[in-house]
């Protein structure tokens, strides 16, 4: 059973963070909306899907960030199966 996150109140979190304007202020207000724990990891998996987009070993993945094998192949099954979007976000980061 799937939940489905197209909720209005996810359409306004969105748009909340399309109205940031600098690193700054994503740091001001993810630092609200989040946990220490809860940002890091985040920042964890996008690592983790840059490293394995590098193509990467996982060995190799979990010894630099401290991801365990569960999440980086979650990550590597978003990767390969998911809905491009880190994909999308790479390729705007690149130019």
């Amino acid at each position: 059973m799937s939940k489905n996150v197209r909720t209005e109140a996810v359409d306004q979190l969105f748009e909340a963070i399309l109205s940031l304007q600098s690193k700054e202020e994503c740091y001001l207000f993810f630092q609200d909306v989040c946990t220490v724990n809860e940002l890091l990891s985040l920042s964890q998996r996008f690592e983790v899907a840059k490293m394995l987009r590098d193509r990467k070993t996982y060995l190799e993945i979990a010894e630099k960030t401290g991801a365990s094998t569960a999440t980086i192949s979650r990550v590597n099954r978003s990767l390969n199966y998911g809905n491009d979007g880190y994909e999308m976000v790479f390729r705007r980061m690149e130019k």
